[in-house]
């Protein structure tokens, strides 16, 4: 069987706690396996040329968890894009590929250290064009289409244009691209609040796999379902 591929995968990581109680471990414990998936993640979807692919990282509700947790998580985020940045092994695997990192979301939101090194990321990949990797950090879908209409608003006024197309929104959004598959790990069937604009006419793979027990086996069965799919968009 042929595998189709999709132009722009998103991925819900979704697991990593119940991952960690499941071993009697604090919750980051399971952040920190979850965070060598996505290396392994990665890597696959570069193998296999995957054009565009967005990981929803970190959400806005996801900022209301103990402080203790958040300390912890904003740590191993801190150390992730460090590694990628600094790790001349991963950066060199961005270099091959040639991908673009994006980091999206209320990023003001965060530590100070942190956005330091996600600009840096981005500013150091920015001039790469074939792949995009966009991890949403302190995003929400429902923001980033108010964060869009807002900016358009703007321009209205500006110009005093009157017609408002899709596509005016779309260019105003984090992620202008739409989805062709959602994958979510950790089995509910839920986008909680995932790219709801780019994800109108998305496949939707769901796994009750948690996210740090995700196997290339199960990505691959993933792609598979996908390529079985008939998509026509509504029509």
């Amino acid at each position: 069987m042929n595998i189709i591929l999709p132009n722009h995968l998103g991925i819900i990581i979704d697991g990593n706690r119940r991952w960690a109680r499941a071993r009697g471990l604090p919750p980051w414990e399971g952040h920190r396996a979850g965070a060598e998936k996505l290396n392994e993640f990665l890597n696959w979807c570069l193998e296999l040329g995957i054009p565009q692919v967005s990981i929803y990282t970190l959400s806005t509700e996801n900022l209301n968890r103990p402080k203790e947790e958040l300390k912890h998580l904003f740590k191993l985020l801190e150390e992730y894009v460090d590694g990628l940045l600094n790790d001349k092994k991963k950066f060199a695997l961005l270099e091959k590929y040639e991908v673009r990192v994006r980091f999206v979301g209320e990023l003001n939101r965060l530590p100070k250290k942190l956005i330091k090194l996600m600009g840096k990321l981005m500013e150091k990949t920015a001039k790469y064009q074939k792949r995009v990797l966009n991890f949403l950090v302190a995003y929400g879908g429902k923001s980033e289409i108010v964060n869009a209409v807002k900016k358009l608003a703007e321009e209205v006024i500006k110009h005093g244009k009157i017609e408002i197309t899709e596509k005016d929104i779309e260019k105003h959004l984090y992620v202008p691209q739409p989805l062709d598959l959602v994958i979510r790990t950790g089995g509910y069937q839920r986008l909680s609040n995932f790219l709801l604009w780019q994800a109108s006419y998305a496949e939707i793979y769901v796994t009750k796999t948690l996210w740090p027990d995700f196997s290339k086996k199960e990505f691959m069965k993933a792609l598979r379902w996908y390529s079985q799919q008939k998509r026509n968009f509504g029509r």
